[in-house]
């Protein structure tokens, strides 16, 4: 959690304390996707990453697929997405994500926060933000 957010704020992200080669501070999909490209996960790992990502894939919407400039740099510099209160169903299977960055010693923290930027993108269980500049 920052520092000033309440553990009542409505938004969630699960995201690395450090910032990429781009500025960004990658979220938890992200994270354990990398693993994934370096060749990094068990293969108990990786049924775990393959099914759930699937799963999550056919739970909500990927934001890119309606607005393909969401994530656009330059239209939307560091947008990122963020958890709604109404997505309790999808923070079910985070803990799983987690325990995978775990075991490759990868930070991840739970981040909260009642207004993480100007929103770009919004459905039901969640919103694609360009963070305020003080926030990452």
């Amino acid at each position: 959690m920052t520092a000033g957010e309440s553990e009542a704020a409505p938004y969630v992200r699960f995201q690395s304390p450090h910032p990429n080669s781009r500025g960004r501070f990658t979220g938890v999909f992200g994270l354990v996707n990398n693993l994934a490209r370096e060749g990094r996960l068990s293969d108990e790992q990786e049924s775990f990453r393959r099914s759930n990502n699937s799963w999550y894939d056919a739970a909500y919407t990927d934001p890119s697929t309606v607005d393909p400039t969401v994530y656009d740099d330059e239209i939307n510099p560091g947008a990122a997405a963020w958890f709604k209160p109404s997505a309790a169903h999808l923070l079910g299977r985070v803990p799983g994500y987690l325990e995978v960055l775990a075991a490759h010693g990868v930070d991840c923290l739970m981040v909260r926060s009642a207004d993480p930027g100007r929103v770009v993108y919004e459905d039901d269980v969640q919103v694609v933000v360009v963070p305020s500049p003080d926030r990452p």
